[in-house]
């Protein structure tokens, strides 16, 4: 039996293929890096404003803060104009815009979860009217919701700026889209076949997988009312039921009799961004990437 002899080369090693490293997208990220710069320079403009006192808002370099106690005088401005007019105004901004969202969070499940999961007669008219909903501005029917909440007499009430934000074509629509993508027709026919009804059905079954889109929901319609001015604008008279944005407003009417005017708007508009990040920061957590979790799996 001949021994084979091995030769001390090892066998070569094959060549690897070279690896070309994609290069960086330079002008997309341009281009975020300038729509992020469009969206935080006013964050930062109204920051740094906040802190000059009115000699130096507009003698001073508009992005350079002030550090001889502008900030600590404006904010004082702001808790003892008026009385303490903005604590109330916070506080009915807070009405609004949290009982609106929550009313309106509510409505939008419900009317959404049956234009996706029921069959009806007319039921595609209605959706097709609310996507005309959508389509106009809620600025237009600020006026006729006037007329109509004055002539049943509820005007200059709260329920006069609650009302109006119950109802939102483009919620209902995301929540029907929402529910039509997480709630399964098999989870709702065995739940029928468990004897459950139909708003136990909704409750205890289609719930639970629509909360991110309901939260999303939530969200919006809380930013927009925080933000709205022309309808709290139209409807309240009373300037102890002003949300934030009247408020303000109405600060800026009063003319050139208060010197510091513009400070205490500036600093009024800092401190009222505040519940939004708040909010935003606290909520976030419970959006989820598991959107379908609990429902059938494949």
């Amino acid at each position: 039996m001949t021994a084979v002899r091995t030769t001390g080369a090892r066998p070569r090693a094959s060549a690897r293929p070279s690896v070309t490293r994609p290069r960086a997208a330079f002008w997309p990220t341009f281009v975020l890096l300038i729509g992020a710069a469009y969206s935080l320079l006013p964050v930062l403009w109204l920051f740094t404003a906040a802190t000059k006192s009115s000699g130096e808002l507009f003698t001073t370099f508009s992005l350079w803060p002030s550090f001889t106690g502008g900030f600590a005088e404006n904010f004082q401005a702001l808790i003892t104009t008026r009385d303490g007019a903005f604590w109330q105004w916070c506080v009915n901004s807070l009405i609004f815009a949290g009982g609106g969202a929550l009313l309106g969070t509510a409505v939008s499940a419900l009317a959404g979860y049956g234009l996706a999961k029921y069959r009806f007669r007319g039921k595609k008219l209605v959706f097709n009217f609310l996507l005309i909903g959508v389509l106009i501005p809620g600025v237009i029917l600020a006026i006729p919701q006037y007329l109509l909440l004055s002539t049943i007499g509820i005007a200059g009430s709260y329920w006069s700026v609650l009302l109006p934000c119950m109802i939102s074509p483009f919620s209902i629509y995301l929540c029907r889209i929402y529910a039509s993508a997480v709630v399964s027709d098999e989870m709702l026919e065995a739940g029928r076949l468990d004897g459950a009804g139909e708003w136990r059905l909704f409750r205890s079954v289609a719930v639970y997988p629509m909360v991110p889109g309901l939260i999303t929901v939530f969200l919006l319609q809380f930013v927009g009312i925080w933000n709205n001015f022309l309808l709290p604008y139209i409807m309240l008279s009373r300037s102890e039921m002003y949300p934030l944005t009247v408020g303000f407003f109405s600060l800026m009417s009063q003319g050139n009799d208060q010197p510091n005017t513009y400070n205490v708007v500036i600093m009024g508009c800092l401190v009222s961004i505040v519940p939004l990040i708040a909010l935003f920061l606290f909520l976030q957590r419970y959006w989820r990437l598991d959107l379908v979790s609990g429902s059938l799996k494949g």
